[in-house]
């Protein structure tokens, strides 16, 4: 047996976006059930994990239920020690921790005023006093994080870790409502974007369940501030190079073309999740 992981819509659950990297960006293995966010409550998808209530949840091989995303992030580091979901460094393992712990608690001006939205990018958000102070806030631990954590990449405390994980959402925010930010900052956001976990995600949400209006905002739009998708596209008819889906393994029922070539895929939404951003998939770019 192995774990189970419940989590709600791609486009527009932050926190599912947490319990997601945490399995994705590590390497553990899971069973994954999407919570639709339109019809029943997730109280009730969840009735019968009581007392799970809220997205994302987490059933242990034992059949323990842990429904808080640090709480998460913590058991899967106890139980998978060497998959590196904190610093190995102890100053720089604490600094991760009190940064998802901050997030875990606070910013809640920049969650209420700006909702992760991934299927919209706005501009002129025209950002509140109080927004602005969480965001200087967000600055001023990044910064030292990085300054005191070193490191050569774009991580917070060296190498990718919880703390990471848990400001992905925030990263999407910032880029979904061209909020202010110094380069630093910038960069910090840049790279979370551009994490192929996290463009497998915003893909998936593209493409998977219904727009969900209450979520949008009344601002101008913009293109997405992050990487730009290959040009490709769904077509009806046409001879895929591959005869099973990279994914998968089955037979491919559904195809798309990119550079004029064409793949196949075993069902409309491996090949829609394809379409909506090809290099974020390796077992694609693999075929291409």
């Amino acid at each position: 047996m192995t774990y189970q992981l419940f989590l709600g819509d791609y486009a527009y659950s932050s926190w599912s976006l947490r319990g997601w990297l945490l399995f994705e960006n590590f390497g553990i293995d899971r069973d994954q059930t999407m919570v639709a966010f339109s019809d029943q409550s997730v109280a009730e998808h969840l009735a019968k994990f009581a007392p799970a209530r809220t997205v994302p949840t987490m059933i242990t091989p034992e059949g323990a239920v842990v429904s808080d995303s640090l709480a998460i992030g913590e058991e899967l580091a106890s139980r998978h020690p060497d998959a590196g979901l904190w610093p190995t460094d102890p100053s720089a393992r604490a600094t991760a921790r009190s940064l998802a712990a901050e997030m875990h608690s606070g910013f809640m001006t920049l969650r209420s005023d700006c909702p992760m939205n991934l299927r919209l990018s706005y501009v002129d958000t025209a950002p509140s006093d109080a927004l602005l102070a969480d965001l200087s806030r967000l600055e001023t631990i990044w910064s030292h994080a990085r300054v005191t954590c070193g490191g050569e990449g774009p991580w917070l405390c060296g190498t990718y870790s919880v703390a990471d994980v848990f400001f992905a959402p925030v990263a999407a925010r910032i880029a979904g409502y061209g909020l202010p930010a110094g380069e630093g900052a910038q960069a910090y956001v840049a790279a979370n974007l551009a994490d192929p976990a996290f463009r497998r995600w915003r893909a998936m949400g593209l493409v998977h369940g219904e727009t969900l209006p209450w979520y949008a905002k009344d601002y101008a739009t913009r293109p997405w501030s992050g990487p730009s998708a290959l040009p490709a596209k769904a077509v009806e008819e046409g001879v895929a190079e591959n005869e099973t889906c990279p994914y998968s393994g089955k037979p491919v029922t559904h195809l798309m073309e990119l550079n004029g070539r064409t793949f196949g895929l075993c069902n409309a939404f491996c090949r829609d999740k394809t379409v909506a951003d090809p290099e974020a998939w390796p077992a694609f770019m693999a075929l291409l």
